[in-house]
């Protein structure tokens, strides 16, 4: 069992071998993560062209491989929108003309650093003030190609940041690990991406180490609690109630053994008292084709699980000071 954690991390970093800290390469950007995000108030904006505004800037970032979810990502492109000018054209029937700066900020949404801006001015046309604001709206166009620019000098300051604070990074893991707090711990580590490769390979080197350590102390969890149930019933129910908890424990965890010996002696159990067969078949028997990959798989389903699970970052507080 000693060497599962380090195939884990020896194949983690396999993954990462292609990447390079090179700021060129395109498919680098598939290793960032910034979300968009409108904030609840601008002034001037009406209520319907929130959610136009809110689907430019989701097309922004997926154009450039950098889409993530709002609700707990660090790193955010967002917008302020001023209402420069509004007439009223001598035409028949009159119409309204706007004309609007939209202001695009890429920057951390947890600490409030700004890593990149850029402003585009629009105008549009409506025979209402919000069709006029919307129309010029409109003419944001999420493949302009200076936006490439703009995405690359937030993506540098991105991975600027990391560089920075790879080894605090590491010392919140490690301070997390000490509190045996091991999901927020594989949940910061692999939250690096890719393509800040030194950073990226030192917190792949330890996750292997942590994730042994967290199935282990679960395995021991699961394992009380099914010797438990099934030593105050030692029947079919009590079988099935106890083997469903044998079934959370990884293959790889060190007492592993005893999930078998349980099985075992449950299974043997219900033929003695009940003259069935016990068709149960632990997770070693399922995954035995690919267990190292299923191990790599079960790391990254915990860091993901344990970010959904995040209540939503506000980002109000610190983005008015961008603009």
């Amino acid at each position: 069992m000693k060497k599962i954690f380090f195939i884990i991390s020896v194949l983690l970093l396999a993954i990462s071998s292609f990447a390079q800290n090179n700021e060129k390469k395109i498919d680098d950007k598939e290793r960032v993560v910034i979300a968009a995000y409108v904030p609840k108030q601008i002034v001037n904006m009406p209520e319907e062209a929130r959610s136009l505004l809110t689907n430019k800037l989701n097309q922004i970032v997926t154009n450039n491989g950098l889409g993530g979810s709002a609700s707990n990502e660090r790193f955010i492109l967002t917008a302020n929108i001023s209402l420069l000018s509004k007439d009223i054209t001598p035409t028949a029937p009159p119409m309204h003309a706007y004309t609007i700066e939209v202001q695009l900020y890429i920057g951390d949404g947890i600490e409030g650093t700004k890593f990149a801006n850029i402003s585009k001015k629009f105008k549009g046309v409506g025979d209402t003030e919000t069709k006029a604001y919307i129309s010029a709206l409109k003419n944001l166009k999420s493949d302009d190609p200076t936006f490439q620019v703009f995405i690359d000098q937030g993506k540098k300051k991105i991975v600027e940041y990391y560089n920075s604070k790879c080894d605090f990074i590491i010392k919140e893991a490690q301070t997390l690990e000490a509190k045996q707090d091991f999901q927020q711990a594989i949940y910061k580590l692999t939250s690096v991406p890719q393509v800040t490769k030194d950073c990226y390979d030192k917190c792949q080197a330890l996750v292997g180490p942590i994730y042994k350590k967290y199935i282990d102390i679960q395995c021991k969890k699961y394992m009380n609690e099914a010797n438990n149930i099934w030593a105050t019933n030692q029947d079919y129910s009590g079988g099935e109630k106890a083997s469903s908890l044998l079934n959370k424990i990884d293959p790889s965890s060190s007492c592993f053994k005893d999930a078998v010996l349980l099985s075992d002696k449950i299974a043997k159990r219900i033929k003695e008292i009940d003259q069935r067969e016990w068709n149960f078949m632990l997770k070693q028997q399922q995954d035995q084709v690919d267990i190292d990959k299923a191990s790599i798989q079960a790391v990254r389903d915990i860091g993901v699980a344990y970010g959904e699970n995040q209540p939503d970052v506000v980002y109000e507080t610190v983005i008015y000071s961008w603009w």
